[in-house]
């Protein structure tokens, strides 16, 4: 949900409608705003609206599938986005260039979109412990033309620890390198390689048990 408070808040709540938008507006934009150019508008508070609306053209849509893709329900997905969104107005000034924007971006959706899965825990549980419940809402979800080992590779992953999820997902789906989701996590290259090898492996097995 949408915080009320400083300038910031307001700005994010204001220009959030402009996500239902995103997907028929990043057809029309033909080449990606740089870094620079974003980081400079987002600075700017005359130019911060224009800024976020870049940001949403060039970003907006792989942030939410990545976001999807952690917490698995839509409405949830765009609710994390949205908490996202605002996180990066608030702390825009603390990006220091020194890592790609995309890198920084990747790193606050995922923190959030943790800290989303933490708030359905309870006292003393773990976020992995919730895979039974993602994978019920991703039934629910499915679209209806889906193919069976579609849902299957899904459920796959839900079944995966959640940090090796998100690394998996971020190699596999997002195309990252190494180096930029050690960046986004926190994770060490070789640690990543030897989960991102671990994984496939219980993906495999996982699709290889529970296939008829």
């Amino acid at each position: 949900m949408v915080k009320s408070g400083n300038k910031n808040d307001k700005c994010g709540r204001n220009i959030f409608n402009f996500l239902y938008f995103w997907e028929s507006i990043i057809c029309m934009m033909a080449i990606k705003t740089d870094d620079n150019s974003l980081h400079s508008m987002l600075m700017d508070p005359s130019r911060r609206e224009e800024g976020f609306r870049m940001l949403l053209k060039s970003y907006g849509h792989a942030l939410y599938w990545h976001i999807r893709r952690i917490v698995v329900g839509h409405d949830d997905a765009e609710d994390v986005l949205q908490e996202t969104c605002i996180k990066v107005l608030n702390s825009i000034s603390n990006y220091r260039r020194d890592g790609s924007l995309a890198t920084w971006l990747y790193r606050i959706a995922t923190n959030e979109a943790l800290q989303h899965l933490r708030r359905q825990t309870r006292i003393f549980q773990h976020i992995d412990s919730l895979s039974d419940s993602l994978a019920e809402k991703l039934e629910a979800e499915a679209p209806l033309d889906g193919t069976e080992l579609e849902l299957l590779f899904q459920k796959a992953l839900i079944a995966l620890p959640t940090r090796q999820r998100i690394a998996f997902n971020l190699r596999y789906y997002d195309e990252l390198s190494y180096e930029e989701i050690a960046s986004i996590t926190g994770k060490s290259v070789q640690s990543l390689k030897t989960n991102y090898h671990y994984a496939t492996q219980k993906i495999k097995n996982y699709i290889k048990e529970h296939t008829k």
